[in-house]
Parts: C-alpha cells; sequence; structure tokens
C-alpha cells in the first residue's frame, strides 16, 4: 500500500470505512456550564459502541454559549445514535429521563430543529410529571414544564432524528504506550474542535480496536488481532510495524461525511506532530461494511 509522511510519519494512503445510523441530538443547558457537561456525560455513558453498547454516544467538544441557547444558559450537546428509529426513541427517553431530568439545574432541548423526522420524547418524560405537567412555549419552542422537588424541569416536546454518520477512524502506531497515548490525546482535544463531531470511547480513545466476528467463539467482534503488538511474531499476518509497540484507534461520528472527514484530518495533523509515532493507518473491510469512505489523504487535504 502506498504511503506519504506528515513530520516524519507515515501516513497509508488508506480510507476509514464509516456507514450510516440514526441520531438524535439533545441540547442540555443549565446553571452553568459544570452542571451541563455532568449531565451530559452522564447521558452519553455506555455508548462506545453499538456492537454491545444499548446506543452509541458521545459529547460534542465545543460549549454552547447562553447567546445560541433557548433559556439563555451556557449548553453542552450530546448525540445519540442506534440503527432503528424504535431503539433511539427509547435510548433517548431512558438516558434524558434518568440522566437530564434528574441532573440539578438542567434542561433538555432539540439539537436538530431542522430534521423533518420528529419523535415524542418530551411527551413521553412528561408523564413523570403525574398530571401536573403543563405545556408551553420557550423561545419559540413548544416545551414540558415538569414540576421537581428542586424546582421544576424543562424538556422540548418533539426531537429532530436524521441520518448519520458513525464509524469514522485511525489508527495511531507508536514506539511505545507514552507517545501513543500522548498523540491520542492531542488528537482528541483537536477533534473536539470540529463541532457536530463526537468520540464516543472512554477520553475519546479506544485501546482494544475489534474486527468483525470471531476466529474461535461466536462474538460479533473480537479484538483486531493483526495490530496487537504482542502478537507479532506470534502470527502469520500481523499489521504491526517494525519499532511499534503500542497502537490507539480513535473512533468518532458525525451529523454528515463532510464533519467527519474534517475531524479526521484535524486529528491526523495533531496525532502526526507527536514524537515516537511512527505511522497512521485506518481500519476498513474493503467497503464491505460501510458505503462512506473517509480517505486519509483526502481529509487531510480539507484542513
Amino acid at each position: 500500500m502506498s504511503s506519504f509522511t506528515i513530520n516524519g510519519v507515515e501516513i497509508e494512503d488508506t480510507f476509514a470505512e464509516a456507514f450510516p445510523m440514526l441520531v438524535g441530538r439533545v441540547l442540555i443547558t443549565a446553571e452553568n456550564d459544570e452542571w451541563a457537561m455532568i449531565a451530559a456525560r452522564w447521558t452519553t455513558g455506555f455508548g462506545s459502541s453499538i456492537i454491545m453498547s444499548p446506543a452509541e454516544a458521545g459529547v460534542e467538544g465545543v460549549p454552547i454559549p447562553p447567546d445560541q441557547t433557548p433559556d439563555h444558559r451556557p449548553g453542552r450537546m450530546i448525540q445519540i445514535y442506534h440503527r432503528g428509529g424504535v431503539e433511539l426513541k427509547s435510548q433517548m427517553i431512558f438516558r434524558i429521563g434518568q440522566c437530564i431530568l434528574t441532573c440539578p439545574t438542567t434542561a433538555a432541548f432539540d439539537g436538530l430543529p431542522d430534521a423533518k423526522r420528529r419523535i415524542k420524547v418530551g411527551r413521553a418524560v412528561s408523564l413523570f410529571g403525574d398530571g401536573f405537567q403543563i405545556k408551553q412555549e420557550i423561545g419559540g419552542r413548544k416545551v414540558w414544564r415538569i414540576p421537581v422537588m428542586e424546582g421544576e424541569f424543562i424538556i422540548e416536546d418533539r426531537f429532530g432524528v436524521r441520518r448519520a454518520v458513525a464509524g469514522g477512524n485511525f489508527l495511531i502506531m507508536a514506539k511505545d504506550q507514552k507517545s501513543a497515548l500522548e498523540a491520542a490525546t492531542r488528537a482528541v482535544n483537536a477533534i473536539n474542535t470540529v463541532p457536530g463531531v463526537v468520540l464516543t470511547f472512554p477520553g475519546g480513545i479506544c485501546r482494544s480496536g475489534s474486527k468483525v466476528g470471531s476466529m474461535k467463539y461466536k462474538l460479533p467482534a473480537s479484538t483486531n488481532h493483526p495490530f496487537c503488538p504482542k502478537l507479532k511474531g506470534v502470527i502469520s499476518d500481523s499489521k504491526v510495524p517494525d519499532g511499534v509497540n503500542s497502537i490507539y484507534e480513535l473512533v468518532f461520528n458525525g451529523l454528515n461525511p463532510d464533519l467527519v472527514k474534517k475531524a479526521t484530518g484535524k486529528g491526523i495533523k495533531a496525532a502526526a506532530s507527536v514524537p515516537g509515532v511512527v505511522r497512521i493507518s485506518a481500519v476498513n473491510f474493503g467497503g464491505k461494511l460501510g458505503p462512506v469512505q473517509i480517505k486519509l489523504k483526502d481529509a487531510l487535504e480539507s484542513v
């Protein structure tokens, strides 16, 4: 496979294989950014990968200022992904009801107001009000005001749902764990500057990339053994380059392919700035998994 270099780091001329999923986007506002972020993190927990998690979910890295929110308070945007509409609606209701409704000072508004498809998430959550909830408008949005012990919880009546892109990714291969982790951390920080993109794994970094299926067990996914440094010299199909002893995978979703491409380019540039990084590549399955191909070279040229 051909390649090119940035800062002495080899970049494989390959592509990440992404695929469409349904997304709901929730704007969480609160008394201050700290509480908005607390609610955002709790709501998106256990959302790393649809392989085993009940949904994929993450927090966008760019805070929403008060002058851009319906109630003029600081906000944070989260995204929740699923394959099907029924499952996505359930996850949005469960997560908002358990993690935003319960969190001090928060309110929940639709983050996709232009989406044509709309689901009755707020209406379902409003039943917690036990008949005391009332429907009003805030900033031109139809909302429910639900009495709670703190005071009241405000949630928009309907939330937009649309097709988005999941599975953007790239691999950071480095001489040791320290340099690999530093590169991955810088990449996460760079990706978090792109609105509309979320990293779903802990801290935005996946240390245990997977392949589809298993060679030995009945599993939907298993360790991506060709990229495990400890197996180099043990297996015949190792893809670990010489001098590489640690590999991290960054996986991210976005509202459209252009955002995922931009995030890819920014992330790779940041990772390639760290001494000790040897090669950057991406995971794909020859186009068999998903129809969206994010070419690393194009992504770098886009930023």
